[in-house]
């Protein structure tokens, strides 16, 4: 299929239109009627033979085959509708083919999914067409979902011969094309895990598959085939290379989903084996059948720990924040839980510094903020004075990661060293502290406007604006061997309906909470998901000068010029005042 952003669409054909989206609403309404009558049925324990039956939860479309007699245009109009069909391989969009793409035809490849409908027009050839469609998103064969703006165009070339009298598709990509409205009934989100490069921790990566009776198999070979870009020069995974399902099925019996894999099983460490076993204990999590993972290969159980060793340490899942937060009080640090500030021990005075947008590690080693009205960035380790780490320009609100280093950003749109990160612990007090620019080429021309790193250590999470448009970004950390950060991954982009938001957070592993501020106007937060979906709105609050997050959307702060507000499920509550531009460790 084409890259959608070379496509052009050039001509409509209007009847074809009609019948097109009226057969677009008649699929809806057959997907809503089958997601209601068909309902996820699981067995007795113990008696299912593939991932699917006790699992599958997406409805059965049945789509119509080919009548006889059909025109070229309807034979393509039937084979997309048929795109939904995924029961038995595609059995009925596969009789729209001639016999060897029926054969050959990928189905699994890569789905299409457009907005409004499609339609089929003459490409200028004998018994070729084009069927043009306005892309929302793509989905590869491992799930990886690829997001397009409104209004970017996909063409995709098809020819037809005639088989006994019949038209039928004789050129045809790999892939399908399916209607939004379909694609969100037919799909799930999964999260997938890979590991931190130390392996202590699990980082999640979103996928999108049809949840029916081949899911367990489709985590699994998603799994295998590795990270997403964007998170593949960052992350980990123990599975070695060449590795594979050893059969075209993940059985699931009395809830262990028995995982056979080729010889190279065998040949990996205990501890690589535990650490795939940890993999796809994580992965399965969101299966509520699964309960445990066997790895096997030739269908023989494999020991994943060596008895005469001690169990290693379960990686970290979801990593967590202290309860307090770290705030300004009078012009100095201080730490803020159950609604009251406190001084923080060994942090001397910095109230001459006229601090600001302060930050704090998970450890309690080191605490960051701006001072100079925002334009230096300075560190301060308990015990010692404060440390001036860069000066001369703006910078936006530090962030500490988990390995302690301290990240900013100039958000001068443009400027070659835009990310930066210091090291100050560890560094004696006159000597100078380990630096790093951090290469994002793709900020070119943007401004940061928040920079905030993941509570794995793995990703960053970006906005930033250029010509008016604000994007919200998340990308992965590169590091050297030694842990000093080295650029950030071309990143992926989610979606926001706040028009001018200014803040960004982390709220767990996969979700963030995205806000416009001020200190006058109406403002309501959203949450979005990197497992997709639109943002979620949150109750409206006047006044929203800052946010911090917790663990979770029960631990949301916003601070105003009336004071500290925490969201208890859909509404604000006062929590009177005590301290300022509040922030949780991270």
């Amino acid at each position: 299929m084409k890259d959608p952003s070379s496509s052009s669409v050039s001509a409509h054909s209007t009847r074809f239109g009609r019948v097109l989206r009226w057969a677009a609403l008649a699929l809806v309404a057959l997907l809503t009627v089958a997601a209601c009558a068909q309902i996820p049925t699981a067995g007795p324990v113990g008696t299912s033979n593939d991932g699917g039956s006790a699992i599958g939860n997406a409805p059965q479309y049945i789509p119509p085959g080919p009548q006889t007699g059909a025109s070229p245009q309807s034979i393509i109009e039937g084979f997309f509708n048929a795109g939904s069909g995924y029961q038995n391989d595609f059995t009925v969009a596969r009789q729209f083919l001639a016999p060897a793409n029926a054969v050959s035809w990928k189905p699994s490849q890569r789905t299409l999914v457009y907005r409004g409908s499609a339609t089929v027009v003459p490409a200028g050839r004998p018994n070729a067409y084009r069927y043009e469609l306005d892309v929302a998103y793509s989905v590869d064969q491992d799930g990886i979902m690829t997001q397009y703006p409104p209004g970017t165009k996909q063409a995709i070339d098809v020819e037809l011969t005639q088989v006994d009298g019949q038209w039928r598709l004789s050129k045809i990509p790999d892939g399908t094309a399916i209607p939004e409205e379909t694609f969100k009934v037919l799909y799930r989100a999964f999260s997938i895990y890979f590991f931190d490069p130390t392996f202590s921790v699990l980082v999640p990566d979103a996928r999108w598959f049809i949840d029916n009776s081949g899911i367990a198999k489709s985590l699994v070979s998603a799994l295998i085939a590795g990270p997403a870009p964007y998170l593949k020069p960052a992350v980990a995974s123990a599975f070695p290379p060449g590795i594979q399902l050893e059969r075209e099925s993940v059985p699931i019996v009395s809830g262990v989903a028995q995982v056979d894999l080729t010889p190279e099983l065998r040949d990996a460490s205990f501890t690589d084996r535990q650490r795939m076993h940890s993999q796809l204990v994580r992965t399965f999590a969101a299966l509520p059948s699964v309960g445990d993972v066997s790895l096997r290969t030739n269908q023989t159980e494999v020991a994943i720990q060596d008895p005469s060793a001690p169990r290693p340490p379960d990686p970290l899942v979801d990593p967590k924040v202290p309860a307090w937060q770290v705030g300004i009080a009078d012009g100095q640090l201080v730490q803020y839980g159950s609604k009251q500030a406190s001084k923080i021990d060994g942090v001397a005075s910095v109230s001459q510094l006229d601090p600001s947008d302060p930050a704090a590690a998970a450890s309690l080693h080191v605490y960051a903020f701006l001072g100079d009205d925002g334009r230096s960035l300075y560190s301060i380790i308990p015990g010692q004075p404060a440390r001036l780490l860069d000066s001369g320009q703006s910078l936006v609100p530090p962030s500490i990661a988990p390995d302690d280093w301290v990240w900013s950003a100039l958000p001068d749109s443009g400027s070659p060293g835009q990310i930066v990160a210091f090291k100050p612990i560890g560094t004696g007090q006159n000597a100078t502290v380990p630096h790093a620019t951090v290469s994002a080429p793709w900020l070119a021309g943007r401004t940061v406007k928040s920079l905030r790193v993941s509570r794995d250590g793995v990703r960053a999470l970006v906005l930033s604006e250029a010509n008016g448009q604000t994007l919200l970004q998340v990308s992965g950390i590169v590091r050297g061997a030694d842990g000093t950060p080295q650029a950030l991954t071309n990143p992926i982009t989610l979606p926001v309906t706040a028009k001018n938001p200014d803040v960004a957070l982390w709220v767990d592993e996969s979700t963030i909470v995205v806000s416009e501020t001020s200190s006058t106007a109406q403002v309501a937060p959203e949450l979005v998901s990197l497992q997709g979906g639109e943002p979620r709105q949150i109750s409206p609050l006047t006044g929203i000068q800052s946010l911090s997050a917790g663990n979770g959307d029960t631990a949301i702060y916003a601070m105003t010029p009336n004071g500290i507000y925490l969201l208890v499920r859909t509404s604000w509550t006062e929590q009177g005042k005590g301290a300022t531009e509040l922030s949780f460790a991270g």
